[in-house]
C-alpha cells in the first residue's frame, strides 16, 4: 500500500510536472511570459517551507543538531558539484550557457533530476505520510518552471512538440525507479531516513538560493518585488498549512 502511494505520488511530482508545462506552452508566448516569474517565486516558497518546516525538524527526530548541520553541509556541496558537471541545472534562462548544449543533455540531466526526486519523496514518506505529500506537492510547484524552460529548449533544438513532449515523459518515470529503489532499500534501512531528509533539505536550500532567487533578481520592479515577496510568502504559507492540516 505505501510503495503504492509512493510511486503515485512520485509520477505526480514528475510526469505531472510535465503535464502541466506542456499545457502551459500552449499560452501566447506574452502570457508565458508574464505567469513564469510568479511560478518561480511561488516554486521558492514551497522549497524553503518544505526544507525548514517538513524535512529539517523530521531529521532533528533521529539527529543531533552538528551531524544534521554536517548533512546539509554535505549535501549543498553535492548538489553544488553535480551543477558543476552539467548533471543538474535549474536555468530558466533560453539563453543560458547550459542551455545552448545539445537537446540529449537536457533530457539526460532531467533524468537524473527526476530520479533524485523519486528517491526524495519515498524518503520523505517512509518519514511521515503527510511529510510525504508535502514534499510530493513542493516538487510539482517547483517542477513546472523547470520544465517549461526545458521543453521551450527542446523545441528551440528542432524537436517537434509531440516529440519533446514524448521524450520529457520518458525521463519523468526515472521517478519511479528511484523511488522503487528508495523504498527497497530503506525499508530495512530507517537509520537512512533522517540522513536522506537531510540531504533532501539541502537539495531544496540550494536550489531555491543558488537558481530561483537570483533568477527573481532580474526583475526590479518595485510591483514585481511586492509581487515576489506575497507569492514566496504565500508558497510558504502553503507547505506550512499543508504541514498542520488534519
Amino acid at each position: 500500500m505505501l510503495l503504492g502511494t509512493i510511486i503515485f505520488f512520485s509520477l505526480l511530482g514528475s510526469i505531472g510536472a510535465i503535464v502541466l508545462s506542456g499545457l502551459f506552452l500552449l499560452f501566447p508566448d506574452r502570457i508565458q511570459n508574464t505567469l513564469i516569474p510568479g511560478l518561480i517565486s511561488y516554486a521558492t516558497g514551497t522549497l524553503l517551507g518544505t526544507a525548514f518546516l517538513g524535512m529539517i525538524p523530521h531529521a532533528l527526530d533521529h539527529l543531533p543538531v552538528p551531524e544534521l548541520a554536517l548533512t546539509l553541509l554535505f549535501g549543498i556541496l553535492l548538489f553544488f558539484m553535480l551543477e558543476k558537471f552539467v548533471v543538474w541545472r535549474h536555468c530558466h534562462s533560453h539563453s543560458c550557457e547550459v542551455h545552448e548544449t545539445s537537446g540529449p543533455l537536457i533530457l539526460i540531466g532531467d533524468a537524473f533530476h527526476n530520479f533524485v526526486d523519486g528517491i526524495l519523496i519515498a524518503g520523505a514518506f517512509l518519514s511521515s505520510y503527510q511529510l510525504g505529500i508535502v514534499t510530493a506537492v513542493s516538487v510539482v510547484f517547483h517542477e513546472v518552471p523547470q520544465e517549461v524552460g526545458d521543453f521551450a529548449i527542446l523545441l528551440k533544438n528542432k524537436y517537434s512538440k509531440k516529440k519533446a513532449f514524448g521524450l520529457n515523459i520518458i525521463s519523468g518515470v526515472s521517478s519511479v525507479v528511484g523511488a522503487v529503489l528508495a523504498y527497497t532499500l530503506m525499508d530495512q534501512m530507517h537509520f537512512l531516513t533522517p540522513y536522506v531528509m537531510g540531504i533532501a533539505a539541502a537539495s531544496f536550500i540550494y536550489i531555491a538560493l543558488a537558481d530561483l532567487i537570483p533568477d527573481l533578481h532580474s526583475h526590479i520592479s518595485f510591483k514585481e518585488s511586492i509581487s515576489q515577496v506575497v507569492l514566496l510568502s504565500l508558497g510558504i504559507f502553503t507547505i506550512y498549512h499543508l504541514g498542520h492540516v488534519g
